[in-house]
């Protein structure tokens, strides 16, 4: 089975009292043996995520994978405390697994220093159970979408419940995530905030707060002084001369407040993170993964909201599937766009369309490349089309292919012309 518990089973285990759970499984399991079969894969070693290895470690579970593409940061010694200072520079996932090993040996953990996109179909096959703590939204995105790709091609095979924990500064949030049962990641985006962006205009001409001031040092002077340099968040000397630009910027216009937090935090768009915080989602994560594996409990159905700023509020609520969801539902969408308006406009309203919050798309239409962002050498050849109409190079009504790196999928986007 794909998990210690069989989940046709499992999904038929809900119910509204803790006395119709039992203690021990079909085959005599009790739960510390479902604890100890049951494989997890946690996503994200940074400040959620060392909460949530910490609590998996303590409360049975044996079996272990933790991914994550980052590398230790001095800020993060605050809230990330499987690490240490003499750890800065080094994976995230590996000096947290080891950490993990030395303060329990008998768990078996294995570290991925990797995006999550570079582990094999086979390796999600094998897992029973997946905890998100992650910060990005195109990667739960992705995992989310991916996950219910398995589900439909392998059927219980494929089926992995996903916890998905999230947390901002005093707020915080958790999902369980049944792939093809219930609310997916993709039916409750529009609860989450598009990224904050400022105007170019604004930045260069008319800055009113201190962000500005750091967005003009950051974004157009910096390129200007230093154009074969990349801008580096992590590096103190870079960050240091944003700040002293934007300062000196922001005295011009009476602004307050630039200092080397702020600027680093915009410069690497980095959410506010308090520790007490990430352990309260993490308790809830790993209280709803051993309630999954032991089937000892009704599971959330299926959303928390944690609201720390107004008082110690919890509130759990159920969200619904949405029928046209890109994932769970018609994966199919719809809108419309002026027959006069070029490429490059219906692009960008695709970018900022509230459902499908794309990131970089790229469109095709009955098997003619319309734009593609990647290979360079696609991108370069489909450019032109940027400004071409749309009237010119497709009919009213017609599907476009839209693939996009928050999905693993295609999405098919039907566009009709609307009056200019």
């Amino acid at each position: 089975m794909a998990c210690a518990v069989g989940f046709e089973r499992f999904l038929k285990l809900k119910a509204p009292h803790v006395a119709d759970f039992e203690l021990v499984g079909e085959d005599g399991e009790t739960p510390a043996d479902l604890l100890a079969k049951a494989k997890v894969l946690v996503i994200g070693a940074g400040g959620l995520g060392c909460e949530i290895l910490k609590n998996l470690a303590m409360s049975g579970f044996k079996n272990i994978d933790v991914i994550d593409m980052d590398t230790i940061d001095i800020s993060n010694l605050n809230r990330q405390f499987l690490f240490r200072k003499k750890d800065v520079g080094q994976p995230k996932a590996t000096v947290a697994a080891e950490f993990i090993r030395r303060r329990s040996p008998g768990i078996n953990i294995t570290a991925h220093y990797k995006r999550i996109q570079d582990m094999p179909e086979e390796f999600y096959l094998g897992l029973s159970l997946i905890i998100c703590g992650l910060d990005s939204i195109e990667a739960r995105r992705w995992i989310n979408a991916y996950i219910h790709g398995l589900t439909e091609a392998h059927g219980f095979d494929g089926f992995k419940p996903i916890v998905d924990g999230g947390t901002e500064g005093l707020k915080g949030n958790m999902r369980v995530i049944l792939p093809k049962h219930n609310a997916c990641f993709e039916c409750g985006l529009g609860m989450y905030p598009p990224k904050t962006t400022y105007p170019i205009c604004t930045i260069a001409n008319t800055p009113r707060l201190p962000e500005h001031c750091i967005e003009w040092a950051s974004v157009l002077e910096w390129p200007r002084v230093f154009p074969s340099t990349k801008l580096d968040g992590d590096d103190v000397d870079h960050i240091n001369w944003v700040v002293e630009q934007a300062s000196q910027r922001a005295a011009k216009f009476s602004i307050a407040g630039v200092d080397f937090s702020l600027a680093q935090g915009v410069v690497k768009n980095i959410i506010p993170a308090i520790a007490s915080t990430n352990a309260i989602v993490a308790a809830a994560c790993v209280n709803e993964a051993f309630k999954i594996v032991t089937s000892c409990s009704p599971y959330l159905e299926n959303s928390l909201l944690y609201t720390g700023d107004t008082g110690v509020y919890l509130l759990a609520y159920p969200l619904h599937q949405v029928e046209e969801c890109l994932v769970c539902g018609q994966k199919e969408g719809a809108m419309s766009a002026p027959a006069e308006s070029t490429l490059e406009e219906l692009i960008d309203a695709l970018k900022a369309h509230g459902t499908f919050q794309l990131k970089a798309p790229s469109l095709s239409v009955g098997g003619t490349s319309l734009y593609f962002q990647n290979p360079k050498a696609l991108e370069e050849q489909t450019r032109p089309n940027l400004a071409k109409k749309l009237r010119d190079l497709f009919d009213d009504g017609a599907t476009l292919t839209v693939t996009d790196p928050t999905l693993p999928t295609g999405l098919r986007v039907t566009v009709t012309f609307a009056a200019s």
